[in-house]
């Protein structure tokens, strides 16, 4: 049989990209959108229209594109789904080696399989099955939030008779959008309240809202004098830190790799660490100020050492009894420093051999000044979905404003100069990490 190929129109709204309200679009698509034959007695009708595709943490998707072949057809029916090559770039954000997106494929409702979309041809070749009134064709897909940047994307799904004819085509068409980041690339927020219970905060990767309500960690945290963030924190349950208590001992908590019991039974480290009015992060490592006003780094020794995470210390210099806060950095070498002035200022890593030996960090530059409303000011990791790590500050009245991490070169992170207000009541917390 000689097949005749169709020309099918998809519905305009794709080309507007509304998304569903409960995807977070300004309006919900009103009626269902399908693309539908013209001409010729062969119609392949994505069921639904457009496949509206959540790029995170939310799941897989199915739509379903449905054959109706001409009366009387008879013997095998192919079908292949042709894909436009890839024209984005992914994000360049701690990405595994595997594509974006991971579809299954499946016919006539049997099981699906996997039918990657990184193929030669950039084409999924459904197997044959014999020609009926009508066929179906699930396309499930599973992506991550790298696939966001995808955008609209609109495949066709071509189906041939037992000669290989083409009697029919027809646009199957995805719209990838923001969902919620994975567990692990989401960070926490720690704010242990007065009677010392820690309270843990994941945050959404949403602008709008980016911190979930808080959930309880356990008690007893009010037997510490000081707690430090030591590496990244996430949703996941990753993430170390230490605590002093009350009579100088550091303790070591490791992150568990569980997200409703985050931290692993506390290791000790060793004592004397009374000598210290702050304590800070520092790429895994830590940074002490003693009551002198000396300032003293502890190196992270690399490797898996519970009970000897750092290097002995070394001197940094003195004079930081000028600062009222100090803010390390989990995951670099800089800093941050508000001085009694309330002026904020910037300490970038120098080198070794670089503009200024000797030095382990680089001169400071003012960030900006009025920083003493704040009683607390934290570095927080990725809250609101930007490429840059945020930064927390408490009022004095117990609001909580977010600051967007700017990097103002490879080596100075410091916080944006405009700020939003993301949560009130903070002030029941003596601790905020």
């Amino acid at each position: 049989m000689t097949g005749k190929r169709v020309t099918l129109a998809i519905a305009t709204a794709l080309a507007v990209g509304v998304a569903p309200a409960v995807l977070g679009g300004a309006a919900a698509v009103a009626a269902p959108l399908t693309a539908v034959a013209a001409t010729g007695t062969t119609t392949v009708v994505q069921e639904g229209g457009p496949l509206v595709v959540p790029s995170g943490e939310e799941g897989a998707v199915t739509t379903r594109i449905t054959v109706t072949l001409p009366a009387g057809l008879t013997g095998p029916v192919r079908a292949r789904l042709l894909l436009p090559r890839p024209t984005w770039d992914l994000p360049d954000f701690d990405t595994p080696a595997y594509e974006p997106v991971t579809p299954a494929c499946s016919v006539n409702g049997g099981a699906f399989w996997a039918c990657p979309w990184d193929s030669p041809g950039h084409e999924v070749v459904f197997p044959a099955v014999e020609a009926a009134a009508t066929l179906t064709y699930d396309v499930r897909v599973d992506a991550d939030s790298r696939a966001a940047v995808m955008g609209n994307l609109t495949a066709t799904l071509e189906v041939t008779d037992g000669a290989g004819a083409v009697i029919g085509s027809g646009p199957v068409a995805f719209r990838f959008a923001k969902g919620t980041p994975e567990n692990y690339r989401r960070t926490t927020v720690l704010a242990r309240d007065k009677s010392g219970v820690l309270w843990q905060y994941e945050s959404t990767g949403r602008p709008d809202k980016p911190l979930k309500a808080r959930e309880r960690i356990g008690g007893g945290w009010n037997a510490y004098t000081s707690i430090t963030t030591l590496t990244h924190r996430t949703a996941a349950g990753e993430g170390d830190l230490v605590a002093r208590d009350k009579a100088g001992v550091l303790w070591l908590y490791k992150g568990s790799g569980n997200p409703d019991a985050p931290f692993q039974p506390r290791v000790r480290v060793g004592g004397g660490w009374n000598a210290y009015t702050a304590i800070t992060s520092r790429a895994g490592g830590l940074v002490a100020r003693d009551k002198a006003g000396v300032l003293w780094h502890y190196t992270a020794t690399g490797h898996d050492a519970p009970r000897a995470p750092f290097e002995p210390r070394h001197d940094i210099g003195g004079g930081w009894n000028d600062y009222t806060a100090l803010v390390g950095n989990w995951s670099d070498l800089t800093a941050v420093a508000r001085d009694r002035a309330g002026v904020l200022w910037s300490y970038g890593f120098d080198y070794p051999g670089g503009d200024f030996p000797g030095l382990e960090y680089a001169p400071r530059v003012r960030v900006g000044g009025g920083w003493n409303v704040y009683d607390r000011i934290a570095l927080a990791g990725q809250l609101s979905g930007s490429s840059s790590k945020d930064f927390l500050a408490r009022d004095t009245r117990g609001r909580l404003w977010l600051y967007e991490g700017v990097e103002r070169d490879a080596d100075d992170l410091v916080p944006a100069s405009t700020r939003r207000q993301i949560g009130w009541g903070w002030g029941i917390y003596d601790a905020i990490l």
